[in-house]
């Protein structure tokens, strides 16, 4: 997929993958940890003759900007390049579609787009919602579990192994040889991740979306209870018609995440995908292309 290098009203530059008719209706796609836009090949490739498929190597991802310092990677930096890529491109609305930390922003720009009238429907593909995550890493076993790796990439003392071994090293530390799905990606696709994982910048760039995050992820032996002062975001509703696909054999993000949600979005349709890991849009394309058909024709 060809891209072009776009410079926001920032001064970052990103790499953009766009394309599709220009006067098609457009989607925003924000790719996730530790990817690329290429995390939606299958996708655009579904997508590009009916809909207007922008695709952004988010900030500190591949050949886009590194800045390299943590305040960088704040979440309303990261929720601005999405309005400004939109600007840079001429977008006025525009659907948000994320997965994983792509997913996580996602959350954020739909909440400020339906505030503004310029993000007119959600697709939210294996990212929890902030306010229950915030919750679950508290009270939920398994969710604290499966989040220590955050501790670990966020602890200063493990970069010397980003100096060694790029991100790998980190990696290798954080998940402690637990499966990441490398098993169903494809081996030309694993390999061009690999090779760009070995550019330290990239890698500290990437580390940086979770050490400028105000989650705090508790250590194991901290209390089952939310203190009151690690209380969970206020947020309104989110009433912008919005997919939520869900795999539901994700180690790191389990269905419990979905517990309440519909609370938090009232115009949801959740569409869970059984059988598939935490990588959703290319373990299991067939189903994400599916539910976006339907979804996208109902809600044009």
């Amino acid at each position: 997929m060809a891209q072009t290098r776009i410079t926001l009203a920032s001064g970052i530059e990103l790499d953009v993958v766009d394309a599709g008719p220009r006067d098609a209706p457009a989607l925003i796609f924000l790719h996730g940890f530790p990817e690329s836009h290429r995390t939606w090949r299958h996708q655009i490739a579904h997508l590009s003759g009916r809909y207007r498929c922008i695709a952004p190597d988010q900030r500190g991802y591949r050949g886009s900007s590194k800045p390299q310092d943590v305040a960088s990677y704040t979440p309303d930096k990261l929720i601005g390049d999405v309005f400004q890529l939109a600007d840079a491109l001429g977008v006025g609305t525009f659907t948000i579609v994320g997965h994983d930390w792509g997913g996580a922003i996602a959350w954020g720009t739909a909440l400020m787009g339906q505030l503004n009238g310029r993000v007119t429907r959600a697709v939210i593909a294996n990212a929890p919602h902030p306010v229950g995550f915030s919750r679950l890493v508290w009270t939920n076993r398994h969710q604290r579990e499966s989040s220590q790796y955050m501790r670990v990439f966020r602890d200063v003392a493990n970069d010397q192994l980003i100096r060694d071994f790029g991100l790998a090293g980190m990696l290798m530390k954080g998940f402690e040889g637990r499966e990441m799905g490398e098993d169903k990606i494809e081996p030309a696709e694993r390999e061009q991740l690999t090779r760009e994982w070995e550019n330290r910048d990239a890698a500290f760039a990437m580390i940086n979306w979770y050490r400028a995050s105000p989650l705090y992820v508790p250590a194991m032996d901290e209390p089952y209870e939310m203190p009151a002062d690690k209380a969970p975001p206020v947020l309104p509703p989110l009433t912008i018609p919005t997919l939520v696909i869900w795999a539901l054999e994700d180690l790191a993000l389990p269905p419990e995440n979905l517990d309440g949600l519909a609370d938090m979005v009232p115009n949801m349709t959740l569409v869970e995908v059984p059988d598939c890991g935490h990588f959703v849009p290319w373990e299991a394309p067939g189903a994400v292309n599916a539910a976006l058909d339907e979804f996208l024709g109902r809600t044009e």
